[in-house]
């Protein structure tokens, strides 16, 4: 074997093994957040006081066990995923989907046979997930009383939601795939172009189009709840046009609002979970509204708009790694592509593995952000003086939600995008007391 074969397997050996370093330095350091929260959750057996006039001893235990199912849960999930993961690259088998999508390909071309190939990847990888899925589903969510889908419609959902995921994520691959081959040598800038203005029509039909696909949404009716909506709306003169009612609680018992559109078009939308109960669960009006208006104080501090653009520079940071790194041989043979290098499969390569330090300190950041947005828009509700209702919508919400209050302090600083419960109700008295 001459000096050049040498370097070739030793490149791609180097390769495959720094993306798998990567992958479970990723794994322990995640899993070493979970044992440190769950040693927490465990040890938690005392309703904290805030909690107490709205969670009795047994409701309290209830969100502790919960908590602590989630994360064995989200433990065999992981695991399961990353030695999955390492069997596929190690044993190339992305390399022998692409053989099999190529041999049944009747239209040969890098395009369709990137097609086929995502395909029959993301349906070997749903089968797979299927199990866990249906677990986390129907005995996890079922135990505590969360979920409320049937077999029936578990398994339409499913269909209809895989269905709608690769008649856009295929259009999307093989416009990506032209561009990259027919741009030139500065092919990511009208790749970051295009898909700019993919995302953002995504996120203008989403709502409006694909999302009644799923869930059932009606017109809030006639009341004072909308109509105390609408004055809200007015005074901030927030550019409302539709106000939704969500038919959440087909899927599940857990609760939320949000508000969607851009420009002079917006729409608010209200789980139906959300709306007060005869079972002492929901939320009464003032509550709702007190929850609205942090909502609305996202949309007044620009929160989306700022989150839209940060998105778009990650993504042109992506494509601009993905330049420069793509017609590296290695980052394919690493992966069994020996023959053929699909820039699809450079483009997956580079943005999951190659940049996963990347990718990670990212996360951490746009959680750090998030939490900032938080106060920010909390802060904008007790300046609106909705102080004393949106801290008792934060503890109906965590409590008919099973939320547990106690967290470690590093596991939520990487995972939680929303400050704790405790957390976030020191902080709003401390506004409130400053506001007044």
């Amino acid at each position: 074997m001459d000096s050049i074969n040498l370097r070739k397997i030793f490149d791609e050996t180097c390769v495959r093994h720094g993306i798998l370093v990567l992958l479970w330095l990723e794994f322990v350091w995640e899993t070493y957040l979970s044992i440190r929260q769950f040693k927490k959750a465990k040890a938690a057996t005392e309703v904290p006081d805030v909690l107490k006039k709205v969670m009795d001893k047994d409701e309290f235990e209830k969100a502790r066990q919960y908590s602590l199912a989630k994360l064995k849960f989200g433990f065999i999930k992981d695991t399961h995923g990353i030695i999955l993961t390492t069997i596929i690259i190690y044993y190339g088998f992305l390399a022998y989907a692409w053989d099999y999508a190529d041999f049944i390909n009747p239209v040969k071309g890098e395009v369709t046979n990137s097609c086929i190939w995502l395909f029959i990847v993301s349906l070997v990888s749903t089968i797979i997930d299927l199990p866990l899925t249906i677990y986390h589903t129907f005995v996890l969510e079922e135990k505590f009383g969360f979920n409320k889908q049937t077999a029936g419609f578990f398994v339409w959902d499913k269909i209809k939601a895989f269905l709608v995921n690769q008649i856009i994520t295929l259009m999307i691959s093989s416009v990506i795939i032209v561009i990259i081959k027919s741009g030139g040598p500065y092919f990511f800038i009208w790749l970051w172009l295009v898909v700019c203005i993919i995302s953002m029509l995504l996120l203008t039909i989403y709502p409006a189009v694909i999302a009644p696909l799923f869930d059932k949404y009606t017109p809030l009716p006639e009341g004072e709840l909308r109509t105390e909506i609408e004055s809200l709306a007015s005074q901030l003169k927030f550019p409302l046009t539709q106000l939704y009612v969500v038919e959440g609680s087909k899927r599940s018992s857990h609760s939320n609002a949000y508000f969607y559109g851009l420009f002079k078009s917006k729409r608010i939308v209200l789980f139906d979970t959300l709306l007060a109960k005869d079972d002492g669960t929901g939320c009464q009006n003032d509550e709702i509204l007190a929850v609205l208006s942090h909502e609305l104080g996202h949309w007044s501090y620009s929160h989306i708009i700022k989150n839209l653009i940060l998105m778009q520079i990650n993504l042109f940071l992506l494509f601009l790694g993905f330049s420069i790194l793509f017609k590296y041989p290695p980052l394919y043979e690493a992966l069994g592509f020996h023959s053929v290098r699909p820039v699809l499969v450079g483009l997956f390569v580079v943005c999951s593995y190659v940049m996963i330090p990347y990718n990670t300190m990212l996360s951490f950041l746009m959680t750090c952000l998030s939490r900032r947005f938080e106060f920010q828009a909390d802060h904008f509700a007790v300046k609106l003086g909705k102080a004393e209702p949106l801290e008792r919508a934060l503890l109906q919400l965590n409590k008919d939600n099973l939320g547990f209050p106690i967290n470690d302090n590093l596991y939520s600083a990487w995972h939680h995008s929303h400050p704790p419960l405790l957390e976030r109700i020191s902080v709003l008295r401390q506004s409130a007391v400053k506001t007044k």
